[in-house]
């Protein structure tokens, strides 16, 4: 919008807010959700808060008490250029999306006949629906501990390796690929490295983690859990 006051008539009224509408409606729910079932991981996975702890405290030059930050002095050293470099955070959500996927089944309608890489013949009007939730949790996609919820699986020397998008879909692939995925990443690495910085979480007991199938997988009742300082 600043750059339209500018460049007057670069974008339209109609076009900023289709804009803006993309990134509410499909970054807002999905981002929550994620962060959700990251907690969840976490709380499941202590070591693996504690590395990305670890990883916050290096890459931004933080001292291992944190009584002597406030948030804002932590997110204040936070730039995209810092984040970048967080790996271990990376891989940890991208583990969190392999098996809860925040959209966990999509389709699409072909515009065409067209043929699938191994034949199938699709009509134009036919719906092509696949669920990344199902295939997040196949082994033979991802091993005998597909299952597993192991962020070590995405880096190598420590650094993140990206799969394809076509066997990682939770942003889905190709022409269709998720606009906001780079920008989605980036707001929950903020958060996630300033709560795990400051906070330790666990799980209230008894509490069971249910989910809903919606058009995306929110929790049935939320997340309920402790929450202690570091």
């Amino acid at each position: 919008m600043s750059y339209n006051d500018d460049e007057p008539d670069t974008f339209t009224d109609k076009e900023l807010r289709d804009a803006i509408l993309n990134f509410v409606i499909a970054g807002r729910d999905t981002s929550a959700i994620t962060l959700s079932w990251f907690i969840f991981c976490i709380c499941a996975h202590p070591h693996v808060a504690d590395m990305v702890f670890e990883e916050t405290k290096n890459v931004l030059g933080l001292q291992q008490s944190t009584w002597g930050y406030t948030f804002e002095e932590v997110a204040k050293r936070m730039s995209y250029e810092t984040i970048s470099t967080m790996h271990y955070l990376h891989a940890a959500l991208t583990e969190t999306l392999r098996l809860y996927p925040a959209v966990p089944r999509d389709g699409k309608v072909a515009a065409g006949d067209d043929t699938l890489p191994d034949g199938t013949r699709v009509k134009q009007g036919d719906r092509v629906s696949y669920v990344p939730y199902s295939m997040g949790r196949m082994e033979f996609i991802w091993g005998k501990d597909a299952l597993t919820y192991n962020p070590d699986r995405w880096l190598k020397d420590g650094v993140f390796q990206p799969e394809s998008p076509f066997k990682f879909s939770a942003f889905q692939a190709g022409p269709r690929i998720c606009l906001g995925r780079d920008s989605a990443y980036l707001q929950m690495k903020m958060t996630a490295a300033l709560l795990l910085y400051f906070f330790r979480f666990c799980i209230v007991p008894d509490h069971v983690v249910r989910y809903r199938v919606m058009l995306v997988m929110p929790m049935a009742n939320g997340l309920f859990v402790n929450v202690s300082p570091r």
